[in-house]
């Protein structure tokens, strides 16, 4: 057993170096998607590809068994100028690699194909199926990323989202919900007295806002958070604006529904409210469920995440947890632990190996 582990081990960490090697900025991924096909193919699972979302079922698929997804995605960020490595380098120093997507998430999704050849490979079937999809257009929240594969997938029971939480459970979710906001005057000449300044009832709009707090607080999650982000009016210093914009980040805890918060937002202000989507909420596993149980009995660590993952458009029971730092994701000279992938692998493997779920 521990030799087909320590054998996946290391061609993890050989398909991460690939990765690293080749730009993959959310939409861009087409050539890390053939690779990780390429790496399921010649370990002997069966890939399939649509749009540069790459998946694998069990072949020995019972429809009579609940079933598990593995997920992680495969593309990036782009690089900042503060780099001092190759971003594309997969430097090895030690026990470090050093590139963009090392840690988020490229660890978790090569330990997450790890983790299910791993599951293949054995001669037991577990009481489970199991799905690895390493899916696009995750940092950008795309529609061509999970939310585009889920409908081609059989029924998910469970999902194991792979971002980094240092292998311990992220067990709630903050939502994001992005509120336009437009505030309705009429214009008139600014040397007198006249028109309606749009921009005036926009900072009071805003005031309200900013004062306002949501009742409800997680004990996971803590309160709904709101932030007005932008703001943007006028044409000329000497006309009174008869429109002014803004924008409302509204970061979503699993007590509220998106289209809730946006409700109650509405009826806080007199500007016109217009979500850009409400599809990206807030999750939430009970404590009870065996997949945290189980964590629990390996002294794995439950937590609420403030950051937003692709487990956001998961409309099924899921858990966050990975190999790697949240705090080193989209920063200057990223990278991940060789170790940790090891252990990353070794704690994936030790949470399935007889969980036993209800179908």
């Amino acid at each position: 057993m521990r030799i087909l582990e320590e054998k996946l081990v290391r061609l993890a960490i050989i398909l991460l170096k690939d990765l690293i090697k080749i730009p993959s900025f959310s939409r861009e991924e087409d050539k890390t998607a053939v690779a990780i096909r390429s790496f399921l193919r010649s370990n002997g699972a069966a890939p399939q590809r649509d749009a540069n979302n790459v998946w694998a079922v069990s072949k020995r698929f019972d429809p009579t068994k609940p079933t598990i997804l593995l997920n992680s995605h495969h593309d990036t960020v782009k690089p900042g100028a503060s780099w001092t490595y190759d971003p594309f380098g997969a430097v090895v120093e030690s026990d470090r690699l050093t590139g963009l997507g090392s840690n988020d998430a490229g660890a978790s999704a090569v330990s997450l194909l790890a983790t299910f050849l791993y599951f293949e490979h054995q001669e037991t079937e577990p009481p489970f199926n199991l799905i690895c999809a390493i899916t696009a257009e995750e940092e950008i929240s795309g529609q061509n990323g999970i939310r585009r594969l889920l409908p081609l997938l059989p029924r998910i029971d469970l999902g194991i989202v792979g971002e980094p939480t240092q292998m311990d459970l992220a067990v709630a979710e903050k939502g994001l919900v992005v509120l336009d906001c437009v505030a309705h005057g009429r214009t008139g000449h600014a040397a007198r007295e006249e028109g309606e300044n749009a921009l005036y009832k926009a900072l009071d709009d805003v005031q309200r806002l900013r004062e306002f707090r949501f009742e409800r607080v997680s004990e996971l999650l803590g309160p709904v958070k709101l932030t007005v982000t932008q703001i943007q009016a006028g044409s000329q210093h000497n006309v009174v604006p008869d429109r002014c914009t803004f924008v409302a980040d509204v970061r979503t805890n699993e007590l509220y529904t998106n289209p809730e918060v946006v409700e109650i937002v509405r009826g806080l202000i007199g500007a016109d409210v217009t979500p850009r989507s409400t599809h990206l909420n807030s999750s939430r596993i009970p404590l009870t469920h065996p997949l945290v149980q189980r964590g629990l009995a390996l002294g794995r660590r439950t937590f609420g995440s403030v950051t937003l993952s692709d487990q956001s458009m998961m409309p099924f029971t899921t858990v966050k947890i990975g190999p790697g730092d949240s705090a080193r994701s989209h920063t200057p000279d990223e990278y991940i632990l060789l170790s940790e992938i090891r252990a990353g692998v070794r704690g994936y493997v030790e949470l399935l190996d007889g969980l036993e779920l209800m179908a």
